[in-house]
């Protein structure tokens, strides 16, 4: 034996080796049962997962999700990088989520995929993905100014509501009116406030009934505008996030009356943090805790010492979280906090959503569908017996018609599946490639397209052996005539995979991905692996008939 046919062994040898040994992860993996799983702890279960091939949303189940960027309304400048601001910060939600390989691309100029395997509860990562996230801290207009907004909003929803017919202008001739109805004419809006402290509610049942009517109305030209700015409303109406108990035992929702510019933004926020007990009325609840950066801590100081006895909103995504009084100074440095009453879910998400910052533009979902995990083993299932039997009739084939040679490409072949399921699990790249049903489709092809380069050697073997050349002749002369048609046939078809990788999206990606694979692995073992089986046995053995 040669030199060089030895490091072809020992080449050949580590490569199947180290395949079959990475495959076993997956093979392993997707062998599990649930009761398998449920006797593993989740850090084994995490750990084979890791190191085994990853499944598409087809086969794994979970959500896919179309989102659509809306644009309009933005600066120029703002809106030139919207996409790719938007990716980030849907990356870095889904990425603290906990989703294992999620999928999010880009498609078009305002659409984005995203694709979550295994996903469990779609509702929540709904809501998580698609948020604004904005936090604003907002300061609350003093109860003079909040009784001037509320007035006026009482004079155009009269006004609004007579031009309706659901008001009289004036009251019933001849018919007594008691106060109650006079304000209920007069102020349709104050009539249902009440003062709780220094901030008005209004009661549950009304809550719909006063958004409904507040919507006929323009607020921005409603509310008080700045004395230097006529035009622009100095305030902004912004509702509370859960119901208070009031002294009458009725529930009420508070209504604020705020500032229409914010003190600052969620920029300022450094650092947020999950803990209980930040909420002194509900010690066990868990909140989210927020340090700001040092030039908002501040803004912060500064404020919290000229406002002493006022309130100080924090809103999120237009609904105000908490309104604190403030108290004293709050010195730079001093973490402030978001309460409720939060799951401890809810409090994670709040986390996640600062963590990861605002959208730079609204969303909205286009597309949805929910593949669940049943259908994705069904799936699995389908795809492994039609990948079973194209095996299975291919190795006949080959063995009737190749004899012995057949039983060399069918061992080539199993190491062609080995190889691709190994680079997939093995690729250096984030994410890793998933494995579809368009991408088992692939495998099977690959399947056919390794035994057609086998075939297509095999043939021209058979013509040198009619030729009367020897055994080591005729493989080698088979071999050397074999392999530009079998070069140029790969190439072009990786080529037409280069172009489905490079423009297509989802399931096209993934049949380019195991296709491409699988060409490259069908190279190697119908040009090299099998050629070192038959160099060994004309070399070792010094056969005399090649069963071919």
């Amino acid at each position: 034996m040669t030199s060089r046919m030895r490091w072809k062994v020992v080449l050949v040898v580590i490569a199947i080796v180290l395949s079959a040994w990475k495959a076993s992860y997956t093979f392993r993996f997707l062998s599990l049962s649930d009761e398998d799983k449920a006797e593993m702890t989740t850090e084994e279960v995490q750990a084979l997962e890791q190191q085994s091939l990853q499944l598409g949303l087809d086969l794994k189940g979970g959500m896919h999700l179309v989102l659509e960027v809306d644009k309009e309304g933005l600066p120029a400048d703002e809106a030139a990088d919207a996409m790719d601001r938007a990716l980030e910060v849907i990356s870095n939600r889904i990425d603290q989520f906990g989703v294992a390989e999620p999928s999010i691309q880009q498609e078009g100029s305002n659409r984005i995929i995203v694709q979550l395997p295994g996903l469990k509860d779609e509702q929540r990562a709904k809501n998580l993905i698609g948020r604004t996230a904005l936090l604003e801290f907002v300061p609350v207009a003093p109860p003079v100014e909040t009784d001037l907004a509320l007035r006026a909003i009482d004079r155009a929803l009269a006004d609004t509501m007579v031009a309706l017919g659901e008001l009289q202008a004036e009251a019933p001739e001849g018919m007594p009116e008691s106060e109650t109805e006079r304000l209920a004419r007069e102020r349709p809006l104050s009539s249902r406030v009440r003062f709780i402290g220094q901030l008005p509610y209004i009661r549950t049942d009304e809550v719909e009934w006063t958004k409904d009517h507040l919507a006929l109305l323009d607020l921005s030209e409603v509310l008080p505008s700045y004395p230097d700015r006529p035009g622009e409303p100095r305030y902004r109406i912004a509702w509370g996030n859960e119901p208070l108990t009031g002294p009458d035992n009725n529930e009420y929702v508070a209504f604020y009356v705020m500032d229409a510019d914010p003190l600052m933004t969620g920029s300022v926020v450094s650092e947020a943090t999950v803990r209980p007990g930040l909420d002194q009325d509900n010690p066990n609840a868990p909140g989210v805790q927020l340090r700001l950066t040092r030039q908002g801590g501040r803004i912060f100081a500064t404020h919290t010492a000229e406002h002493i006895g006022e309130y100080l909103a924090l809103v999120l995504d237009g609904e105000v979280q908490k309104a604190p009084v403030i108290k004293s100074r709050i010195p730079a440095g001093t973490p402030t906090s978001i309460t409720g009453n939060f799951s401890d879910e809810e409090a994670r998400d709040t986390m996640i959503l600062l963590r990861a910052g605002k959208l730079p533009a609204p969303m909205t979902v286009v597309e949805e569908r929910t593949v669940g995990p049943s259908l994705g083993r069904d799936s699995i299932r389908s795809g492994v017996w039609a990948m079973f039997i194209g095996f299975i009739l291919v190795v006949v084939f080959m063995l009737i018609y190749y004899r012995a040679a057949g039983a060399v490409a069918v061992g080539a072949l199993v190491g062609n599946i080995l190889l691709v399921v190994a680079l997939m699990s093995s690729l250096p790249v984030s994410p890793k490639p998933a494995l579809t049903l368009p991408g088992l489709a692939g495998i099977i092809l690959t399947i056919g397209m390794a035994v057609d380069a086998n075939v297509l050697i095999f043939e021209r073997i058979r013509e040198e052996l009619r030729n009367q050349k020897t055994i080591r002749a005729a493989i080698r002369d088979g071999y050397e005539r074999a392999f530009m048609t079998i070069m140029d046939a790969n190439v072009t078809t990786l080529i037409a995979a280069a172009v489905l990788l490079w423009f297509g999206t989802g399931p096209i990606k993934g049949f380019a991905v195991t296709l491409s694979l699988g060409i490259v692995a069908s190279m190697f073992t119908a040009i090299i692996a099998t050629r070192v089986v038959f160099d060994l046995i004309t070399v070792k053995w010094n056969v005399r008939h090649l069963s071919i």
